[in-house]
């Protein structure tokens, strides 16, 4: 599909401020996703948010009135579990988290252990429990590989901001002295990861993101067209403090979809 004056031959997108905003659909955003299934261009919607499942994500989507395909969407828990399945197959982990990560662990053939596990692998979670965070702290001071699915110090709640994987994770960093590698954006693995899920290469896609600091920079680092949309979190006034710049920018993804010819 053409973006701009970009033939872009597959799409990455954020899903919170791009397609959906407070668990409604972004006005334009169907519309997009129409045209890219119409023109036959592959896209992946991604998160960092590693609670749920692809049919979790697929049906809070499909509740906001969008139509993606459970294979079209991302999450840092897949690509922290295709992370540790490169590394060590077949390994195990002791996880805090919840379904989205356990699940994509399982698929991979990773167990869940609590006894001498490879890795410790912090997610997302509604409530985080203080003996789990204990065992993770001891675990990785016995030798556990500390890993997290990605940085974002918070998170929405209904009432409020919530702390994230990011802060637990420095509450463990702070006890043990280890740092986590973080597998979700900003870190570009989580874009190659998706673009190989894709079969795509980067110098063919576009990256829409809402988030400087974690869509466009990882998007740029992957060696991707990028287009930031401010719809989220980053404003216009925010653009010209980062000393790397997206390839473009607009108000919103309803300005991305081609128009309509008359009579479509």
């Amino acid at each position: 599909m053409r973006i701009g004056d970009f033939d872009a031959h597959a799409v990455l997108m954020d899903m919170d401020g791009v397609l959906v905003h407070g668990g409604r659909p972004i006005p334009g955003a169907a519309e997009f996703l129409d045209a890219l299934q119409a023109a036959g261009t592959p896209f992946l919607v991604l998160t960092n948010n590693s609670l749920y499942t692809r049919r979790d994500l697929q049906a809070r989507l499909e509740q906001a009135g969008l139509r993606v395909a459970t294979e079209a969407l991302w999450t840092s828990a897949l690509a922290t579990a295709q992370f540790l399945h490169s590394q060590r197959p077949h390994g195990s982990a002791y996880v805090v988290g919840e379904a989205g990560l356990t699940t994509a662990l399982h698929e991979v053939g990773y167990a869940l252990s609590e006894i001498n596990p490879d890795y410790v692998v912090l997610g997302e979670t509604r409530a985080y429990s203080f003996d789990a965070i204990t065992r993770a702290i001891r675990l990785i001071l016995g030798g556990a590989r500390f890993i997290a699915t990605n940085p974002d110090p918070t998170g929405p709640a209904a009432d409020g901001l919530s702390p994230a994987t990011g802060s637990v994770a420095a509450l463990i960093s702070a006890a043990t002295g280890v740092q986590p590698y973080f597998v979700g954006k900003p870190n570009p693995l989580m874009m190659r990861s998706a673009l190989n899920a894709l079969g795509a290469h980067s110098e063919a896609t576009v990256m829409i993101g809402d988030r400087m600091d974690t869509d466009i920079v990882a998007g740029i680092e992957a060696g991707m067209h990028t287009v930031l949309v401010f719809t989220g979190v980053t404003t216009e006034p925010d653009v010209p403090r980062f000393p790397y710049q997206p390839w473009r920018v607009t108000a919103s993804i309803a300005d991305l979809a081609p128009p309509r010819s008359p009579g479509a």
